[in-house]
């Protein structure tokens, strides 16, 4: 583990969505302020008051979900909490990934430092170490309704923290968590009143899940404009579409972003608009001409799910919880659904996308629509096949996105006895949005692939510098360009690891300047 990597202290507040993915992709260190000590013993201490009462409290001393009119004996309350984490870590299906169960324990950790949930400073300081050893928990796929939050997948994660069940170490092998906690030092925790119940009790999977999507999107979103320009050198389209005056009359931000990026890949091209003369066209086709627009509605509705992603971030999601004035309260604010619809509205935007894209590849590949390139982009058209398997391919994966465009969040499945009869499935939106989210990339990377071998087709017309640029960067990755038929796989995927990378805004932005 690098030693000198950045720390992230967690206060009662201001935590940023910069810092959840510090944590979950960047390995940062995790610290506890002085503040977020102090808050969580003061809030213990109101627990510990209450818990020597004879009245049941809630969570404190009495059973869970439908089971929780019967009152605990204190001799019974530390199983009592061993036995909700072991009980509720019944989750099933492949492993998710490390990434996702980081920024779960990371958020869950920011709850508890916020001094609203009860549990002593110590439990909060074990997941602060189990994070800085780059200890993950095994979670699984399925188990989670969003409703309480994220059960089962935060279940998995107590459990650890207990020294039980499986963890994968910092060097990625799987052990009995009780072995990984005993090599890095760390002493497993020993839950009291309360604390079980507020390890599993929040929305931070599909927090987490939805600020890491937001920060694929945005990056996707500019090189989809990038390829957006691209395709329309290819196909000679206008870029008048794309005037300041044109957008301000329109004026959601997205768009007029979207358009600006456009124009910007654009400038100095001489196959824009003014090659004509053999098929001559007063516009182009919706899904060059309104690129911008659809492009734009959906970076509208990522900073919608930006705004969404903040509250819930600034939030403390546990039940019940402990009030300033000392009172503990059972509320409903586990529910997933504020989260779960964004998550939902952002998986209709990126099939959408991908669906524009889609439509504009197969318009460089039919030469009846392509003003002039060769059917396919082929070599030799007819002994070559050209790109056209990879417009097969990119038609599946568009498919695939629509399908999973259906909302989650629409659905409802009653649990716990019909105590729990209203559930968010905002875990079940954030699983198939980053499926959708690996789709999209690839959907960008075939249009990239077509485009650039349309814009090297037009031969004795010059491209703009920034599509010189990326045409090298391209080549340098090794996808190669125009040519007779060879095996396509590897210039696809290579294709895929240079948007998924990030390196097509990266080669671009040094001759537009910063993208939006």
């Amino acid at each position: 583990m690098d030693m000198h990597r950045h720390t992230v202290v967690l206060g009662t507040s201001g935590t940023t969505p910069e810092d959840v993915i510090a944590v979950a992709r960047g390995n940062a260190r995790v610290e506890l302020s002085a503040e977020a000590v102090a808050a969580l013993a003061a809030s213990r201490e109101i627990i510990d008051a209450l818990a020597a009462k004879p009245e049941p409290v809630y969570g404190v001393s009495t059973g869970f979900g439908a089971l929780a009119s019967r009152h605990i004996s204190p001799d019974l309350r530390a199983q009592l909490q061993r036995n909700i984490v072991r009980s509720h870590a019944a989750g099933m299906g492949p492993h998710v990934e490390r990434e996702v169960v980081r920024a779960l324990m990371f958020l869950r950790l920011k709850t508890l430092a916020t001094g609203h949930t009860g549990v002593r400073p110590h439990v909060a300081q074990t997941i602060a170490d189990l994070l800085n050893a780059g200890i993950t928990p095994v979670v699984h796929e399925f188990g989670s309704l969003g409703c309480s939050g994220d059960l089962a997948p935060l279940s998995h994660c107590a459990l650890a923290l207990m020294g039980e069940g499986d963890a994968e170490g910092p060097d990625g092998t799987l052990k009995p968590a009780g072995e990984l906690l005993a090599a890095h030092g760390i002493v497993p925790v020993e839950l009291r009143e309360k604390e079980g119940l507020a390890l599993l009790n929040g929305t931070d999977g599909m927090l987490g899940m939805l600020i890491m999507a937001i920060a694929d999107l945005k990056r996707l979103y500019t090189s989809a404009d990038i390829t957006a320009a691209l395709s329309l050198e290819a196909l000679l389209g206008t870029d008048k579409v794309l005037a300041p005056d044109l957008h301000a009359i329109r004026p959601h931000p997205g768009q007029g972003a979207s358009a600006d990026n456009m124009l910007r890949v654009l400038a100095g091209s001489e196959l824009t608009g003014h090659h004509q003369d053999d098929a001559p066209r007063v516009q182009d086709a919706y899904s060059v001409r309104c690129a911008p627009q659809v492009a734009g509605a959906g970076r509208d509705t990522i900073a919608h799910a930006l705004t969404v992603a903040g509250r819930e971030l600034a939030s403390a999601v546990d039940n019940p919880v402990v009030l300033p004035d000392g009172r503990v309260e059972s509320n409903g604010n586990f529910h997933g659904a504020p989260v779960a619809y964004v998550l939902d509205f952002l998986a209709i935007a990126a099939a959408d996308l991908g669906s524009i894209a889609e439509r504009r590849t197969d318009r460089l590949l039919d030469k009846n629509r392509s003003h002039g390139l060769p059917p396919f982009l082929a070599d030799d058209p007819g002994v070559d096949s050209g790109l056209m398997i990879a417009q097969y391919t990119q038609a599946a994966l568009v498919s695939d996105m629509k399908r999973l465009a259906v909302p989650a969040s629409a659905d409802s499945i009653p649990s716990s006895a019909m105590q729990e009869d209203h559930v968010s499935m905002g875990w079940s939106a954030a699983r198939k949005l980053r499926t959708s989210i690996d789709n999209l990339t690839r959907i960008v990377a075939v249009e990239l692939y077509a485009a650039t071998r349309g814009i090297e087709l037009r031969e004795g017309l010059k491209p703009a510098p920034a599509s010189r640029a990326v045409i090298t960067a391209l080549r340098a990755a090794g996808v190669e360009g125009p040519g007779p038929d060879r095996f396509l796989a590897p210039d696809l995927a290579a294709a895929d690891a240079f948007v998924r990378a990030g390196r097509l805004v990266e080669v671009v932005e040094p001759v537009t300047g910063p993208l939006a």
